[in-house]
């Protein structure tokens, strides 16, 4: 029995709470996964984990050898990774969950540098916006705005910034009018987008003499996906208040039009979140510098004259 795999292959299980999400995750068999946990209860004498058809949960000793294990495997890739060898070099699969529109307007016109910079790893990109389990799915990092809520598990690394930008197609604002103060807004619909975090819309929030001011528009559609909250703009659904990074274009063509432009709105910064108890992988730590470096050299881009 390979000791250190064993141990690699039983944390994997305990963080994916699944046998079949961590053999997919480590690319092994899944009978090759059961088989190694087998022989290290057998070997160490202690049932580790007690499993149902339906939910696997640690025993306590499987807790108390789990936190060791986390702890001896970060250890051992903190050594191997600050030697020159090919354990320091970024390889292997790397899972990432960012926005579609920041996929797609961002990262993706940028890709093939990182894939020419590191040809050894296997990236896999989800995209959504939502709360994710980034230990339970698998998934090493994600980008998002803002700063996590659990900041206790979950390190926040800033890479960049963007700007709300509230906005109208020409078509709406000559059919409707252009508002002038936040008070003209009651009279005009908004494209509302429901926020995953508290399956409401959002609500608009401004600076007004050095205090926050929130404000609920009129709806009458609500989209959950943010290229689809653009096109409801483009299409003169309504108004809306989007990153700056995602209007950008269509403002610079004209397609859409910015509006209150005298009413400031706290900046968003946009950050890589990845687990506190991980050691940060050379390969995850590869990503992390590539796509800082991309954002910080789009994001001039991306301010209003």
């Amino acid at each position: 029995m390979n000791r250190l795999q064993s141990m690699q292959i039983f944390t994997r299980v305990v963080e994916m709470h699944s046998f079949s999400r961590a053999a997919e995750s480590l690319s092994l068999p899944p009978s090759r996964v059961t088989r190694a946990v087998k022989d290290l209860e057998a070997f160490l004498g202690v049932c580790l984990l007690r499993r149902t058809t339906r939910h696997i949960s640690l025993t306590p000793d499987g807790t108390f050898y789990y936190d060791h294990c986390r702890r001896l495997l970060a250890d051992v890739e903190a050594v191997e990774s600050s030697f020159p060898g090919s354990a320091g070099k970024p390889r292997g699969r790397l899972r990432v969950d960012m926005t579609l529109s920041l996929a797609r307007l961002v990262v993706l016109p940028a890709i093939k540098d990182f894939q020419s910079r590191f040809p050894d790893v296997e990236l896999t990109l989800t995209m959504a916006d939502r709360t994710v389990e980034l230990v339970q799915e698998g998934i090493d990092c994600v980008i998002r705005t803002g700063t996590p809520e659990d900041s206790s598990t979950l390190v926040a690394k800033r890479i960049g910034g963007f700007d709300w930008i509230t906005c109208a197609s020409p078509e709406y604002l000559a059919l409707n009018g252009t508002p002038k103060s936040l008070e003209d807004l009651a009279g005009h619909q908004a494209v509302g987008y429901l926020s995953s975090r508290t399956a409401r819309s959002m609500e608009w929030h401004y600076i007004v003499d050095g205090e926050d001011r929130c404000i609920r528009m009129p709806e009458r559609l609500i989209v959950n996906d943010t290229d689809a909250y653009v096109a409801c703009a483009l299409e003169g659904l309504g108004i809306i208040r989007a990153g700056s990074y995602m209007v950008i274009q269509h403002l610079m063509t004209g397609r859409l039009q910015p509006i209150l432009t005298d009413y400031s709105a706290p900046s968003v910064p946009l950050s890589v979140i990845y687990p506190k108890n991980r050691h940060l992988s050379p390969t995850v730590r590869a990503f992390v510098d590539w796509v800082g470096d991309v954002v910080r050299e789009a994001e001039p881009a991306w301010r209003l004259a």
